[in-house]
Formats: structure tokens, sequence, C-alpha cells
């Protein structure tokens, strides 16, 4: 199984965002020493809690403050964006940074309503066809002509580069099928909701045709991850990320508190079962407990790589998780 990190650039209380893109760049570094096989940026608009808006910026900065590890989006929310810039956006990387740029997409919007029409300038966003929209998409990374006659003089330049690894990210067994179908990467998203099924990655395997992008059927699972030495220590930290849940699931948007101000905040009997419930989501406990638990369902669901998001108050807190978890499984 390998062990990737996925990063949002989490703007916490009392840090600034330029610190957490500086901590982006620390962390890939780290990483990359640890032996971790990729990393991500995610795409957030719209809100003041994550700093990584332009996943395709920070990875290429990373990428000359890196050498060898896979660095990519994870994703590029493409309602937003039209084919032939995703393309030239990521040919680009690729030549920049030939065998280690991957091109991870999504259907989501990556922002509230307002973020949705702030990036269509008022106008309706474009929702529908998104499969049709990745297809055209790479077709022109793959240097070829999609049958729109707008493209029969617009080939997506750079011409001729080394191709990204392609990923469907998705948390449904539909998007699974997609993946599969269009031969990609399918990486789940059992932090969104914590669904993970057998039945949708049998259903990405049973479908999976190879192509340019990818020759044979690879799935990586994205976790939430807060780990420290001790069972005590782990809940203490992981209090924060989950109150950051609670808050999302009443429709507030707020920046990650301290650990001792999480602890302090009051909470209701109804808010305390939520946070026990949302735990499917979120892995708290010692190194040892988290890797068990990563291996196991790695053969359970059959799944190739865990990629680990931890989101915590300090980056100091943060960095250890991804060290801890290295001791364990890398």
């Amino acid at each position: 199984m390998r062990l990737s990190v996925l990063d949002q650039a989490p703007v916490t209380s009392g840090h600034t965002s330029e610190h957490a893109l500086q901590s982006a760049v620390e962390l890939a570094q780290l990483a990359e020493e640890l032996g971790y096989y990729r990393m991500w940026m995610a795409e957030h608009h719209g809100g003041m809690s994550f700093a990584s808006s332009a996943p395709e910026v920070v990875a290429a900065y990373i990428a000359a403050k890196t050498e060898r590890i896979r660095l990519g989006s994870g994703g590029i929310m493409m309602m937003h964006y039209s084919p032939l810039k995703m393309a030239e956006v990521f040919k680009t990387l690729s030549a920049l940074a030939p065998g280690r740029i991957d091109f991870g997409v999504g259907r989501a919007p990556g922002g509230d309503a307002n973020a949705i029409y702030a990036m269509s300038q008022g106008q309706k966003p474009m929702m529908d066809g998104l499969y049709e929209k990745l297809g055209t998409t790479l077709q022109l990374i793959n240097d070829e002509a999609p049958e729109e006659r707008w493209y029969k003089n617009t080939p997506a330049a750079p011409t001729g580069v080394s191709l990204p690894e392609a990923w469907l990210l998705g948390s449904s067994g539909n998007s699974a099928i997609q993946a599969g179908r269009m031969g990609l990467g399918y990486s789940f998203a059992q932090f969104f909701n914590g669904e993970l099924s057998v039945a949708a990655l049998d259903a990405y395997r049973q479908h999976f045709t190879p192509s340019a992008f990818m020759e044979k059927p690879d799935i990586s699972v994205t976790y939430l991850v807060t780990t420290a030495e001790t069972e005590e220590e782990a809940e203490y930290l992981a209090r924060p990320s989950d109150l950051s849940r609670l808050f999302l699931m009443k429709g507030q948007l707020r920046q990650l508190m301290s650990p001792e101000a999480a602890h302090d905040y009051p909470l209701t009997e109804i808010d305390k079962l939520q946070i026990a419930n949302n735990r499917k989501i979120h892995l708290v406990g010692t190194p040892k407990q988290i890797a068990t638990q990563l291996q196991e369902e790695s053969v359970h669901y059959g799944f190739d790589e865990a990629m680990i998001c931890s989101i915590q108050h300090t980056q100091e807190s943060r960095l250890n998780v991804y060290r801890l978890l290295a001791k364990e499984l890398l």
C-alpha cells in the first residue's frame, strides 16, 4: 500500500494564508524525505479556512522545491474551466516536471453557491456534461483533436510532452464506473462521507479499460487522520477537526480552533452524538492503531494507496502526524 498526502492548505486561527501555503511546501519536502509517494493540493474557493484555491500553481512551485515526489491536484474542479485551459496547464506542468505530475479532477464546485456564481461571473454554472468535458480534456492532453470544430486548428500547447497521470475523484459508485470506463485512476474521498464500499471499487475494476493515462486499475482512498503517541493526546488534538466538521454541518465555515479553545467550546448532547458519528470520516488514535486500520481496510476494499489529510492547529503537530504514520507504514 502506497502512502500519500492530500493538503488543503488550512488557514488555522491565529495564522495567515501565507503561512498555510509555505506550510504546504514544508510538508511536501518532509513527505518526500519520509518516502510518501505523492502529494495533491485541493481546490477551495470563497472561504477563509483554506488557502488552496489554485492547486496547479502550488504544485508548480513545490515541484521546483522537491526532486522525486509526485505532485498534482486533488482535484481541479472542472466545472469552472475549459478543456483547453485544463489541458494546457497540466501539459505545461508535465513538461516542467516530467513523470511527476498528476491531473486529478473532480465534479464538485469547491465552494458554496456564492463562490460558484463568482467563478462563472454570475452566469449559470456549467454543471452538466462534466464527464464529456473530461473526455475532451483528456483528448487534448493526449495531443488528439476532439470532434468540435473549434479544436481542429487549436492544439493544446505544449505538444509532445510526457503525459500526466489522470485521476477522477469521487465518492459514489457512478464516478467509480466512469473512472473505469475512461481508463483513469480512481480516488475515493472517504473523508467526505465515510461511505467507501467494496461494490463501488469492484465496479471501477470491472469497468476499467486501459488508456494512455493508466494501463491498469489504480485506486487511492483519502482519509482524515489525527494521530499522536498516545490515545489521549490524539483525542486532544482531534477536537478542533471534530468541531470544524460539526460547524460545517450547521452551515458555518470557521477557521480551525486551537485544541485549548476547542476543548473549552460548549457542546450539547446532540453535538457530542454527531461528533461521535462523524468519526467514521476521521481516524483518531495512536500510529499503530491508525496503521492497522488502514492496512485492514486496504485488504478488505482492495485499494492500492492511502492518501492522508491531516488538519492540525500548528504546523509541527501536522508534520508529526505524517512522521508517525511513516514510521509504521513506510
